[in-house]
């Protein structure tokens, strides 16, 4: 029987002399991967929970090069399809000394710009980027950083909820809600959904791309608080349905992200090259001992480009969640484990760090109060009555970015201080923090005491959503927690809750955006542009434009 391609190709971790071109195929097959026409790359698929997959690594090419490729599946070539609107899609290697640019977003919505799409959820800057690039000549490195909410399994649109009442039983699975994913196989028909629009599919073909999850590739406020954590533990149907997301991450988006040497280290590859037959249970207990055991597998990654070095953060399944946040170290966004990582790897050297996170690092300054504040009475500031209700208010107002990790701010302020000091090698002429998740866009210069002017560059930049635009009324709450009196009044809170007060500090340059947008980062030298897209005239054939540009 021959096999089709189901799935992809993405183009995944590129080099300066490799390329990785990630498949999901229908049945077990070999796949081949031609490149211009001569060299070409050929493994056999992998399956897991009854899915094939394969990962070809192109190796030999030449540095800086934009090279056509076909994939064959067997003796059948399946990519480009026939007829295809769009130009052959290209493998892209990386070059040390030319301009680098970094195109990021997160939560994204597939609606394939219908009306009722654009309507709802706005125009879809994925598939306006594609539109975008099919007519530009793109010159030096360019990557693709999608930082979060990569799909929604948690909140469902029609053709997903169509599928689930299709397959499962009147009641579903173990209680679980009927709008939600829980089961692998569902997990792996909700990628297929997100990434097969034909725009999106030929763009996630041609440009390099990096991933990592926030809450909606799991659920919704994925690990807030240790109180979060025990009511999920105790839904019957939870532990099937992180087991399945973290699995299913590992194998759509964090497999692509790894380098072909640390691809050869990762003890899950390892086991799934060489066991033969369905590897689930391999990947099952994998992602079963990553949830109880946060510090066993490392997600965040690194991934340097031309004079930039991109830092892919974890910030959601490694997070410590000590509820004794007046105890050093005891909560934490990353963790123990990757607050060493990043130590490590924020260092000097290259002329830029980008550190991506998908939670933003420096938000408005009245909800970074606002979060300081309720993780001070959470862990009791208050005394013990008030816990309680500062639990509540933290999970209803989704209180858990950065600001609510005073203890990790507060090191990774340590951290940029010794990288913009030198004192971890050259001193990098930036350091950016690209994020998404907040639904609204915006800058934020980042000043430190110890750094002197014209010293390292620090700037938040927040690119977010791809399509999943505010309802007007959300937009208005995000105007007021920009304005001052909103600012004092959080302030206010955190001095009368002793929260320490931090090295770093930062305003927002100019207002928050609130329409879907994709970010880019252009860097040549050591100078970094920073540029936000939006296609204000929606529809199935909008192109992006620039609404605005910021040197950092």
């Amino acid at each position: 029987m021959t096999a089709s391609l189901l799935l992809g190709p993405l183009l995944r971790h590129a080099g300066p002399t490799t390329a990785t071109v990630w498949v999901e195929t229908d049945s077990p097959c070999t796949v081949r991967v031609r490149v211009d026409g001569a060299l070409t790359a050929t493994t056999d698929t992998f399956t897991v929970h009854g899915h094939h997959y394969a990962v070809c690594e192109i190796t030999g090419l030449p540095e800086g090069a934009a090279l056509p490729y076909e994939v064959f599946l067997g003796e059948d070539r399946v990519w480009p399809e026939p007829d295809s609107p769009f130009p052959p899609s290209v493998v892209r290697t990386t070059a040390p000394d030319a301009p680098t640019r970094l195109l990021y977003g997160s939560c994204r919505r597939p609606t394939g710009d219908t009306p009722e799409g654009v309507v709802r959820y706005g125009p879809d800057m994925l598939r306006a980027t594609a539109r975008r690039l099919a007519r530009e000549a793109v010159d030096g490195n360019l990557v693709l950083l999608l930082i979060g909410d990569q799909v929604y399994a948690d909140e469902l649109e029609e053709p997903m909820r169509s599928f689930l009442a299709s397959v499962r039983e009147p009641d579903g699975p173990g209680g679980a809600p009927a709008d939600e994913v829980v089961h692998y196989d569902e997990y792996a028909e909700l990628y297929r959904q997100a990434w097969s629009d034909p725009p999106v599919r030929w763009l996630l073909s041609t440009v390099p791309t990096l991933m990592i999850f926030d809450d909606h590739d799991i659920r919704d406020d994925w690990n807030t608080s240790a109180e979060w954590r025990r009511a999920m533990d105790g839904r019957p149907w939870w532990h099937r349905r992180v087991t399945s997301g973290l699995g299913a991450y590992w194998v759509y988006q964090h497999l692509g992200n790894l380098s072909s040497p640390a691809r050869a280290k990762d003890p899950l590859w390892a086991r799934l090259r060489d066991a033969g037959g369905d590897g689930a249970d391999a990947v099952d207990e994998f992602a079963r001992r990553a949830h109880a055991e946060p510090s066993s597998y490392r997600w965040s990654h690194r991934y340097d480009v031309g004079s930039v070095r991109v830092l892919m953060a974890d910030t959601r399944c490694s997070r410590a969640l000590g509820e004794d946040a007046l105890h050093e170290g005891s909560r934490s966004i990353l963790g123990a484990e990757g607050h060493d990582w990043l130590d490590e790897n924020l260092s000097g050297g290259p002329d830029h760090v980008v550190v991506a996170s998908t939670v933003p690092v420096m938000l408005p300054t009245a909800v970074h109060h606002l979060e300081a504040w309720n993780e001070a009475v959470c862990a009791g500031a208050w005394g013990r009555w008030p816990r309680p209700y500062a639990e509540r208010l933290r999970q209803a107002m989704d209180l858990e970015h950065w600001g609510a990790f005073q203890y990790s701010l507060r090191r990774l302020g340590d951290a940029v201080r010794g990288a913009a000091r030198g004192e971890r090698g050259p001193a990098p002429a930036t350091v950016l923090f690209l994020s998404g998740d907040v639904h609204f866009s915006y800058a934020a210069p980042v000043r430190h005491s110890d750094v002197a002017e014209g010293g390292t560059r620090v700037t938040q930049l927040v690119s977010s959503p791809l399509c999943n635009q505010l309802p007007a009324g959300t937009r208005r709450v995000v105007r007021l927690t920009s304005s001052r009196s909103a600012h004092v009044v959080g302030r206010v809170l955190t001095w009368l809750a002793r929260v320490p007060g931090l090295a770093l500090s930062w305003t927002l340059d100019g207002k928050t955006y609130a329409g879907n947008t994709i970010g880019e980062v252009a860097f040549e030298g050591r100078e970094a542009e920073a540029l936000w897209y939006h296609a204000s005239e929606g529809g199935i054939d909008a192109l992006p434009g620039v609404y605005r540009r910021v040197r950092v």
